[in-house]
């Protein structure tokens, strides 16, 4: 195989989505192959075997004007052969032919008409038989001149004349699918329309060799396609330095290497889906046509003596014409070509002789091939490929049985160069081909000649390069050996080709045929002959029916194969409520696929598991990922409001973390773990945007498995609308049955005032007091039989509204009262039988201060306090002290604009008077004249009080000092000030001292 399975699987495995590593698993198939190689590997199922005629054309046009007349006749015609001279392939004209002679075509040759001979037949394929076409023409402009060779652009109305030319020759339907041109090189490349679709990954590209090693006089353009997805085809045109000497031959040497080195097509997408990271080379095609004007010559020959032995075969066109006329050598003849065939192959027939046997061409002394055979030893071309200087490496070219193609008069058929020079007629116009079997057969033959030179030179380091001379001179000769090392230098080039297999760079299977390789003598409009060859070429081709089909069944069978190899996991969700109490109530839906939590209440858990087994044939890791997420929602697993506990520990820290999972998991083959996903909502800014509709409980956890495919997991809940969150504008416009009766709706701003103060207020104030004197009273009672030998209230003033540690029991009953307090139903209900009152009221109080701490709007207002706290500043300024009375009528007459608010607030005072009163009472001595010094004052946790400045009466010192602490907590929930959050922290706590003083101002009642 032309590629390496190995490496493209490593390449693939690094794809998203590629299968796992079967290294990283135990169990996994060993064999899975990805998409592309498996397509591949049936690529015999939808490619199928077409045939197509390659016709290769190439003419040095000489800058002359109007030979573009010509072009469709000779190369799309098949026309302007002469049969005796033509070479491989060409048969000789029928007897009757009524095409016209060599003289008079001579006589009537024109600058403005086509030289072709007139009612000339095609000799070679053409028109339709031909599926490819390409022409390859030198000096299309006159590179001679300074002008053009050095002008920095191409002059595209020269191309633009050539395509019309050809383009109105060629059948109906043929496509220029590629053209290039460098100055006076132009390459075009049409197709017929059944081949036209099976083009692909067509580039050309140039390469200037000429003035400075890189101009445009000399060099090459190039073109390559892709031929039915499986075949590569280049074609280089190019035109090489010109001359005779030793420098020149040296300088198309390395214009050669240049053009070798110097190009690069585009990347092409190969037959397993793989587009390469950089460009091809000349060398990575399946079939390479190099031709045009390579100027190789004839080295070592007299000119003169070239010209007169091959002028004796030209003048063979008219024997009716004296060989000797003038005495020139040179003269042309005139005669139709039925006769030179004649005279050609068979002399025997000008000696009389009818009995006599012809000889074939190349053994007869006299035959234009005999004297093609003795000139080509010294063709130069041929020379630099046996010395391995270029065209060496894998390059071939059909057998020459015509006529040098360089240099003619112009206008005459056979006559050589007649101008001053007198320039030796050589074979500079040549079509050579390479396939990608020759060019491996060079590339292993340099490998093997390496190894033995590196052999020889151990050898001789060694010590063994003279050991064993004298037997080696008896036992040395090789017969089957020996004759391969024959120096003889013959031109052995007439044998007519035979087809070449060549696998090619894909892996598919073509071969080749060289059909015809001649040049169209009859030709007159240039110096040089045009020449084409033909080749036949059997390629398998890409059905783009049968291959869709393919490859539908290899991604199901390939689907199959991953789905067993990788891991696999499946989830079930528990759909039941997870707890039997029935005021959990479950309204999820049945049809829903994902875990459903039903109705959503503020601080109220929910429960619900999932059942994870492992339902594959290998270990399965795997563990929630980050979700997707919108810009506002925070990132991460799960939502704040959501906790996932399994009941297993996870992976050990040491295993290393895969697929950017915070927790992962190993589940062996069969094993199954249970997942408890927890749902308690408790911020309030989420329960603002929820009772607002702007944001749901609506999400997609995602359960990423290693190496396996990802579950995406919904979860919703039904929000019930709360109290929470909510202004004070609002809650005294709801009517009895709480914010819960209207579900779904929207309190009517419009709607008149149905309170004087939020009714949740109301309750839960009344509640408080109700239930601090319930607990004092059962204190008094029994307080002293427990383990508590002290009330709370007489080691903590701020209690009964002093933080707690959150008790998980407390935590639901709390979510029950905010229930009970949404549906205005009585609060006894949130509380299981049996709790005891001193319970109940710091649930209670922990309820309150939740609830005004999630006011929109505060009891104060952002207004308000902006009014209270500048007349509190500007009296510190100016250090200005009222009397209490006249300080707590000033702040009255403020709250007094907002009065739903005054009410509240005075309401939230009250309560905190009524509560201090109660628990001083509570903790007055047995005795009235006890002074202060002999009882313990309880503890001051939330504010900083100088005893000294307590009153002496312990009853009062004790209601002073819960006054400031009672102060201190609700400053945090009554007030809203504005921009707090861009407060420094020293001016945050001057503005909460301000609040709790105010506080404080209305509570002290002495």
């Amino acid at each position: 195989m032309p590629s390496d399975s190995s490496s493209t699987e490593r390449l693939e495995a690094q794809i998203p989505g590629a299968f796992p590593d079967a290294n990283q698993s135990q169990s996994a198939v060993s064999t899975h192959q990805t998409l592309s190689q498996a397509l591949y590997d049936r690529r015999a199922e939808y490619t199928r075997a077409r045939n197509v005629r390659i016709k290769v054309g190439s003419w040095n046009v000489a800058g002359m004007k109007g030979v573009e007349r010509d072009v469709g006749a000779w190369f799309v015609g098949g026309k302007g052969i002469e049969e005796s001279l033509a070479g491989l392939g060409v048969a000789d004209s029928k007897a009757g032919d009524a095409r016209e002679s060599v003289e008079a075509q001579e006589t009537r040759r024109s600058s403005v008409a086509p030289t072709i001979p007139l009612n000339d037949r095609k000799a070679v394929p053409g028109d339709e038989e031909v599926g490819i076409y390409a022409l390859g023409l030198q000096e299309v402009v006159d590179i001679t001149s300074f002008s053009e060779a050095l002008r920095p652009y191409t002059d595209p109305s020269v191309a633009s004349r050539w395509k019309e030319a050809v383009s109105a020759t060629m059948p109906e339907g043929y496509q220029l699918v590629a053209e290039q041109q460098l100055i006076g090189l132009l390459l075009l490349i049409y197709v017929s329309p059944a081949i036209h679709p099976q083009i692909k990954a067509v580039s050309t590209t140039s390469v200037g060799t000429g003035l400075m090693g890189y101009m445009g006089n000399k060099g090459a353009v190039t073109a390559r396609l892709v031929l039915g997805e499986t075949t590569r085809l280049v074609f280089v045109n190019c035109h090489l330095a010109a001359g005779a000497d030793k420098a020149a031959l040296d300088r198309r040497i390395w214009d050669a290497g240049q053009i070798t080195s110097r190009t690069r097509f585009d990347s092409v997408t190969d037959a397993m889906g793989i587009t390469q990271g950089h460009g091809e080379a000349l060398g990575d095609e399946d079939f390479a046509f190099w031709f045009g004007d390579l100027n190789f010559r004839l080295e070592g020959l007299p000119g003169d003596d070239v010209r007169r032995l091959l002028t004796i075969h030209a003048k063979r066109l008219d024997p009716d014409q004296d060989t000797t006329q003038d005495g020139k050598d040179d003269a042309p003849a005139s005669a139709d070509s039925a006769h030179a065939s004649k005279a050609n192959s068979n002399p025997a027939d000008a000696e009389g002789s009818e009995d006599a046997v012809p000889l074939p061409p190349d053994l007869d002394p006299a035959s234009l091939q005999t004297t093609i055979d003795s000139l080509l030893p010294h063709d130069e071309l041929i020379q630099v490929q046996k010395a391995g200087k270029a065209f060496h490496d894998g390059w071939g070219e059909g057998p020459i049985r015509f006529l040098p193609s360089y240099k003619y008069d112009v206008g005459k058929v056979g006559v050589f160069d007649s101008s001053e020079k007198r320039r030796c007629p050589s074979w500079c116009d040549r079509i050579l081909y390479r396939t990608r079997a020759a060019k491996q057969r060079h590339d292993a033959k340099v490998k093997e000649q390496e190894e033995a030179r590196k052999r020889d030179e151990q050898m001789k380091a060694n010590g063994l390069d003279t050991a064993g001379d004298d037997e080696a001179v008896l036992y040395d000769y090789d017969p089957e050996t020996d004759a391969a090392n024959d120096s003889y230098d013959e031109h052995d080039g007439h044998n007519d080709p035979d087809p070449e297999a060549v696998i090619t760079k894909d892996g598919f299977q073509d071969e080749i045929l060289l059909e015809y390789y001649t040049t169209h003598m009859r030709v007159l409009s240039s110096d040089h002959k045009p020449l084409d060859a033909i080749f036949s070429l059997k390629y398998d081709a890409v059905v783009q029916t049968l291959k869709r089909a393919v490859h539908q069944e290899v991604a199901r069978e390939l689907d199959r194969q991953e789905n067993e190899g990788r891991p696999s996991i499946t989830l079930v969700v528990d759909r039941s409520t997870g707890t039997p109490d029935p005021e959990n109530k479950n309204t999820t839906d049945s049809s829903f696929d994902g875990v459903d939590f039903g109705d959503v209440r503020f601080a109220k858990s929910k429960r619900r598991n999932i059942t994870i087994a492992n339902t594959g044939r290998v270990p399965a890791t795997f563990g929630f990922t980050d979700r997707p997420v919108n810009n506002d929602q925070p990132d991460g697993p799960f939502p704040p409001w959501l906790s996932v506990t399994f009941d297993r520990d996870p992976d050990p820290t040491s295993k290393a973390p895969t697929d950017n999972l915070n927790q992962q998991f190993t589940l062996e083959p069969a094993d199954v773990c249970n997942a408890e996903l927890r749902l308690k909502l408790a911020d309030l800014g989420m329960v603002y945007d929820l009772n607002e509709g702007t944001s749901t409980l609506d999400e997609i956890l995602v359960l990423r498995v290693h190496e396996g495919r990802d579950h995406f997991l919904p979860i919703r809940g039904s929000w019930q609308q709360s109290a929470l969150s909510r202004t004070v504008d609002k809650l005294i416009k709801i009517p009895e049955g709480g914010i819960r009766k209207l579900q779904g709706q929207k309190p009517d701003v419009s709607e008149g005032v149905r309170y004087s103060v939020p009714r949740e207020i109301f309750r839960l104030t009344e509640a408080i007091e109700d239930l601090t004197e319930r607990t004092l009273a059962e204190w008094d009672m029994t307080g002293h039989e427990g383990d508590e030998k002290k009330a709370p209230w007489q080691h903590n003033a701020a209690w009964p509204f002093a933080d707690q540690v959150e008790d998980p029991e407390d935590g639901e009953i709390a979510a029950d009262v905010f229930d009970a307090l949404d549906c205005d139903e009585a609060f006894e209900k949130a509380f299981p039988a049996g709790t005891p009152p001193k319970q109940k009221l710091e649930v209670m109080t922990g309820v309150l201060l939740t609830f005004l701490r999630s006011l929109r709007d505060g009891v104060i207002t952002k207004t308000l306090w902006e009014q209270l706290e500048e007349g509190i500043g500007n009296r510190e300024k100016t250090k200005q002290r009222l009397l209490a009375d006249d300080e707590k009528m000033w702040a009255l007459e403020i709250l007094a604009s907002a009065p739903n608010h005054n009410a509240s607030f005075l309401l939230v005072v009250s309560m905190l008077q009524a509560v201090a009163k109660q628990i001083a009472e509570a903790s007055a001595p047995d005795k009235i004249s006890t002074p202060r010094s002999s009882m313990d004052l309880p503890a001051s946790p939330k504010a900083s009080v100088r005893r000294r400045t307590l009153s002496k009466v312990p009853q009062v010192a004790v209601k002073q000092l819960m006054h400031r602490n009672h102060a201190a907590i609700f400053a945090d929930v009554l007030f809203r000030a504005p921009k707090s959050d861009k407060l420094k922290e020293k001016e945050k706590t001057v503005q909460k001292e301000r609040m709790a003083r105010l506080v404080e101002l209305f509570l002290n009642d002495e």
